[in-house]
């Protein structure tokens, strides 16, 4: 077979028949890749001869040969790269007509009389070079306008890293899929963002699942299941609530909860929590009204004292102090509001009882 019957593209180091046909059909696979051996052998025999008929130079390695430029344009393996989004900016200044001047890099310092630098170190209007600021007439009276100045700089680049990211969300937000998990192995990174794994893990697998299994009305209650389904990973999560009747007399769960607002009240800053001074004298003033309203004289050796010593918790166990507060306390919730209840009776609300139960004593 003739070389005139080749098309040869050096520049891409390409040969390829385009009056190739079968004889007749191939009836077996083995033929095919018989004839596919052969004809591949005779064109890369005809790459070669091409090759070698080019001018060449002599090298260490061998004879270097300058390939042509292509002359048949191949298709790309990838789409062409999407333009970058604009920035907020950009687009300001492409409203108001703003165009871009490249500025010099160095810049006369009025203070020294020389040129400096506009950025980067030994640079113009350095805050480290003014030895003195002028004091103006709106400052206040105490501030140090270093310390202004640096925390000025630090807003502006605080600013600055937040309009950068707020520019970053706006750019993976152009021309993205809808917000859901791309489980597509083959599927093309989203544009302005970075490129998805070709496999998703089984966790995520999993999660995903599970989130779509209770995002019904229903909370995935009335799905229909498939065989050897298992339960969602994501389970709805209940408020649990105190038995409206636990046998008889106080339940666990309630003992718990007032046995926590015991230790508050007698923990260590306990005297700071029930003032026991101020309850004492709340009752001595209101035992003196009573009695000037029944013509009686009070006397001092009746009056209540109380303890100068703080209200601290005992060290034995079950010490007269928390007994004595507790029927106290119970007293108190016996006395809240109906609308409170006791089992949601407020630790605030039953200190306040326990004081006015104290002065009405």
């Amino acid at each position: 077979m003739a070389e005139s019957q080749y098309e040869v593209d050096l520049g891409n180091l390409m040969a390829f028949d385009p009056h190739h046909q079968f004889v007749s059909p191939p009836s077996s696979r083995e033929e095919v890749v018989k004839e596919a051996i052969e004809q591949g052998t005779k064109l890369v025999q005809a790459i070669a001869d091409a090759l070698f008929s080019l001018p060449s130079t002599e090298d260490v390695d061998g004879p270097i040969v300058k390939l042509p430029a292509p002359t048949i344009k191949l298709p790309r393996a990838k789409p062409l790269p999407k333009p970058r989004p604009p920035t907020k900016w950009e687009l300001f200044a492409e409203k108001k007509g703003i165009q871009k001047r490249k500025k010099e890099k160095l810049v006369f310092d009025e203070q020294t009389g020389t040129w400096k630098r506009r950025h980067g170190y030994d640079r113009v209007n350095d805050d480290n070079d003014i030895p003195i600021i002028e004091a103006k007439s709106t400052d206040e009276p105490g501030t140090d306008p270093f310390a202004e100045r640096r925390k000025e700089k630090k807003s502006k680049v605080e600013k600055q890293e937040k309009n950068r990211l707020q520019n970053l969300k706006q750019a993976a937000k152009a021309g993205a899929l809808p917000s859901h998990v791309q489980l597509a192995a083959t599927a093309l990174p989203i544009t302005g963002s970075q490129a998805m794994p070709k496999k998703v893990s089984k966790d995520e697998l999993q999660n995903v699942a599970g989130m779509a299994a209770i995002s019904t009305a229903s909370g995935g209650k009335f799905d229909k299941k498939l065989p050897g389904e298992k339960p969602p990973k994501h389970e709805k999560k209940y408020r649990k609530f105190l038995p409206a009747v636990e046998g008889s007399g106080m339940g666990a769960l309630e003992k718990q909860q007032t046995e926590k607002v015991l230790n508050q009240l007698i923990s260590k800053n306990s005297h700071e929590i029930l003032n026991v001074e101020k309850a004492v004298n709340m009752y001595n003033v209101k035992r003196e009204k009573r009695q000037r309203k029944q013509g009686g004289h009070s006397s001092t050796s009746s009056k209540l004292k109380a303890n100068k010593k703080s209200f601290k918790k005992s060290s034995k166990k079950g010490s007269s102090n928390k007994v004595v507060i507790f029927y106290v306390l119970m007293f108190a919730m016996r006395k809240a509001p109906p609308s409170l209840g006791t089992r949601s009776f407020p630790a605030d609300s039953a200190i306040s009882c326990v004081q006015t139960e104290l002065a009405q004593v």
